[in-house]
């Protein structure tokens, strides 16, 4: 199986990265991004440009690609919804568009995250614009699309929030984690959990096409 990840370099993205190489079932990963992840790896590619939309030239590496897993994203905290809609729902489109023309057969897996507002008629800004770009996504003619909504996610296997904020709520929660997957075990998954879950849709498929937390969990060990 072939690869295509963006947003390797993220917190999702790192544990998606690291199940995917540590799967021998995986022929190569290419990851496409804005900068290095840093790693090597005899199966792992990497295309590093400004644009991450800027397809046109890769179109043969992208051509015969099994599944994307697209983990970009940024928080919506100080945003306008246009800004917002503009790095969500413009970005994400136009990659998969391009991916859809380019390589039809491929299954998309996308992260979003709890809360998402399928109706895109809800107050929360970013539930709307999140359910727009899930709306349209699933809506392509990809072989299959897979919406991921995780809740929390506990960084795992080295694994690091890019965002500040969140590193420091991190290290806040992470004393009270036990207690909170004991009091709350189907809405907490980890990085690694999230990887090997995208592995496993996009090999086996899923009944469902937007996975809650509980799916993760479960599509993680099939």
């Amino acid at each position: 199986m072939k690869i295509l990840i963006f947003g390797a370099t993220g917190m999702i993205g790192q544990g998606v990265l690291d199940a995917c190489l540590a799967d021998a079932g995986v022929a190569r990963v290419l990851v496409l991004g804005r900068q290095s992840t840093g790693r090597a790896h005899e199966r792992l590619r990497e295309i590093i440009q400004p644009d991450v939309t800027a397809l046109g030239a890769h179109t043969d590496a992208l051509r015969d690609v099994d599944a994307c897993f697209f983990c970009l994203g940024v928080s919506s905290a100080g945003m306008t919804e246009a800004r917002y809609t503009s790095l969500t729902y413009d970005l994400t489109l136009a990659v998969a568009r391009q991916l859809a023309a380019i390589a039809p057969a491929l299954t998309f897996v996308y992260v979003s995250g709890v809360g998402t507002d399928s109706s895109a008629q809800g107050r929360s800004m970013w539930g709307r614009v999140k359910g727009r770009t899930e709306n349209a996504l699933l809506a392509l003619p990809f072989r299959a699309a897979y919406m991921f909504r995780p809740g929390f996610i506990q960084p795992d296997g080295g694994a690091v929030s890019k965002t500040p904020l969140y590193r420091v709520l991190y290290a806040l929660t992470q004393p009270l984690l036990p207690l909170l997957k004991r009091l709350l075990p189907d809405h907490i998954t980890t990085t690694r959990q999230n990887g090997r879950a995208m592995l496993s849709v996009a090999r086996h498929g899923y009944e469902r096409r937007v996975l809650d937390p509980r799916d993760i969990i479960r599509a993680a060990v099939r």
